[in-house]
């Protein structure tokens, strides 16, 4: 992480955070975890496949998790997808439900988001990187700053994105975005804990692609492929 590892539409606002204090106290953290033989999610080819996905220019809308899945083979860099041959999550079963209730999709039998994500969702986790079987381990690290510029950097340069603020800590984070410019969303996490209190029957989706239109911006296609590919 010595230089940018950002494509270039990110790398003109973010770059500059790859020689601060908190990114080179961050990089030791990880070179650390790896010296003692921890087994690091995802591979570090995937730690900015979301930046990688969804060039700055291209955001439409932003959904933002937490951390990346801490089990074998789910994590690839992108909130709430795992890589194909995984099972689905809880948590995004249940986007799956309401997105069927509200926009009409047909559930797949995989949770692989990257459509989504080269249509222009940035799909964001807070810390990007978590030990194998560790859930929470690489918090406080120096991941969140990074983000945090990350969203702020959406929000001064981007015009009319949607903001998917699924549970407290999503909405906390991005408490700062400018409403006179985007449209943002709350509700309760999809995960079964706590679906049930409001996160089914948003209609997030459909409100999110009414405002993409009323921008000019064209709607997202949340309808994923059946096959993952």
């Amino acid at each position: 992480m010595s230089s940018s590892p950002l494509p270039e539409s990110w790398n003109r606002y973010l770059g500059e955070e790859f020689d601060a204090p908190y990114m080179k106290q961050l990089k030791h953290f990880l070179a650390r975890e790896k010296a003692a033989r921890k087994v690091i999610y995802p591979h570090s080819s995937n730690w900015f496949r979301a930046f990688e996905l969804t060039p700055l220019d291209r955001v439409r809308v932003v959904v933002l998790g937490q951390d990346p899945y801490h089990g074998p083979n789910q994590a690839h860099g992108l909130c709430f997808s795992v890589r194909p041959g995984v099972p689905t999550p809880p948590s995004l079963v249940n986007i799956y439900k309401e997105l069927a209730q509200d926009v009409g999709t047909t559930s797949v039998n995989h949770g692989f988001l990257e459509p989504w994500a080269r249509q222009g969702v940035l799909l964001l986790n807070s810390v990007l990187t978590v030990e194998r079987g560790n859930a929470g381990s690489h918090r406080g690290q120096g991941w969140e700053t990074f983000t945090d510029r990350a969203i702020a950097t959406v929000n001064e340069q981007c015009e009319g994105v949607v903001f998917l603020l699924w549970g407290s800590y999503a909405q906390k984070k991005a408490s700062f975005v400018d409403r006179q410019r985007h449209l943002v969303l709350h509700a309760p996490h999809p995960s079964p804990l706590s679906a049930h209190r409001g996160f089914f029957g948003t209609r997030h989706f459909s409100q999110a692609n009414a405002f993409l239109e009323s921008r000019g911006h064209g709607a997202i296609d949340w309808q994923l492929p059946e096959s993952p590919s």
